[in-house]
């Protein structure tokens, strides 16, 4: 399937996404530069990068899930690619094959076909039942290509669920950063000679922890139902495809048997 281009609708939301993040880039900027025009004291403002370092020691294992999140979806968008599952040359050798009835070739091209398809296809056809001409063996062509589906997604699906692993373990790592942040915070009020701006501050250090296990979390688990999804989608068109192929030789099959039947009364 060719992927569809663009349209105006969806460039005008991408550039209207870029205008809202380049606007909440420089805000903080123009905030400054009001504050120093009006004559009162420019707050200094710190790079993203200081405010990490800031963050503390739980802000390390945030940042290896964020690369984690990133290396799970570079591995799952290769490991779901179209040619990996059905690829449509395949499809249609198997169908063309299966419709001229020639089980053996069909077996031999699908098992020379590294996919999920052809694997399938090879694992399955072997139970076609020559001496069934109604059915072909249908049902246990079937049964064969469930138990494969089902040995096979689980290895796709581990790798899949470690993304909502990710989005479940980020924010309580954040979260945990947070408590302990403003734990030391409140141990500095109790002495009773905290400065309110210095407080501030190390609770917003405290929070920074917080915002990082969001920023991980939150691509992690559109990930998870993105390539979910996707590998589900790319299983049953191989499903389709391989029924495809089983009607086709059932209906060689039976041609001959259905053309034989005459409608009662046309009989010449």
């Amino acid at each position: 399937m060719l992927l569809k281009k663009p349209t105006r609708t969806r460039w005008w939301l991408i550039a209207g996404i870029i205008a809202v993040t380049a606007i909440f880039m420089t805000a903080p900027e123009l905030m400054a530069q009001e504050a120093a025009e009006g004559g009162e004291e420019a707050i200094p403002e710190r790079s993203l990068l200081d405010k990490i370092i800031a963050g503390g020691g739980f802000m390390i294992p945030i940042g290896l899930l964020s690369v984690a999140t990133i290396t799970l979806y570079v591995f799952n968008a290769l490991q779901t690619t179209k040619g990996k599952f059905v690829p449509k040359v395949l499809q249609a050798q198997i169908l063309q094959l299966m419709g001229e009835v020639r089980v053996r070739s069909a077996i031999e091209t699908a098992a020379a076909n590294p996919s999920f398809f052809g694997r399938m296809m090879a694992t399955a056809l072997p139970n076609v039942d020559a001496t069934d001409p109604e059915t072909l063996g249908r049902e246990a062509v079937e049964d064969a290509i469930a138990d494969f589906t089902v040995r096979e997604t689980s290895g796709y699906m581990t790798w899949i669920t470690y993304l909502s692993v990710i989005a479940q373990m980020a924010p309580m790592m954040g979260l945990m950063g947070t408590v302990w942040g403003m734990v030391g915070a409140f141990e500095v009020l109790g002495v009773g000679k905290a400065d309110p701006s210095d407080l501030a501050g190390k609770i917003s250090v405290a929070l920074m922890t917080t915002l990082g296990g969001l920023v991980v979390a939150l691509p992690s688990i559109f990930g998870y139902y993105l390539y979910k999804n996707r590998l589900n989608a790319m299983v049953k068109e191989a499903h389709k495809s391989a029924g495809d192929a089983i009607d086709a030789a059932i209906a060689t099959v039976n041609a001959d048997q259905q053309l034989a039947k005459v409608p009662e009364g046309l009989a010449e």
